[in-house]
C-alpha cells in the first residue's frame, strides 16, 4: 500500500464514437479504480469523467496515457499530496 498513490483523473470525451473505447480501458484497469463520475454535456456533444484511482504511479500514468492517445480524448491526473 505504501507505493500507492490517489489521483483524481480528469477525462474529456470530444468524440462521443470513442466512448467504448474509453469504457474497455477504464475497465481494464478497474482495480484501481475507487468511482467515476460521468457528466454529459449535451449542448456541446460532449462527455466529462472524473474517476477517482489508488494505484501506483506508473498505472494511473499509464491509463491516463493511454487514454490521451485516443483520437477526440483528453486526459489529465491531479495527485493528492
Amino acid at each position: 500500500m505504501e507505493n500507492q498513490r490517489i489521483a483524481l483523473l480528469g477525462i474529456v470525451v470530444e468524440d462521443t464514437n470513442m466512448v467504448n473505447q474509453v469504457n474497455e480501458l477504464l475497465h481494464q484497469y478497474r482495480q484501481g479504480i475507487v468511482g467515476r463520475m460521468g457528466v454529459p454535456h449535451r449542448t456541446r456533444d460532449l462527455c466529462i469523467i472524473s474517476v477517482v484511482l489508488e494505484a501506483d504511479q506508473d498505472t494511473i500514468s499509464a491509463l491516463s496515457g493511454k487514454l490521451g492517445a485516443i483520437k477526440g480524448i483528453s486526459s489529465k491526473v491531479l495527485y493528492a499530496k
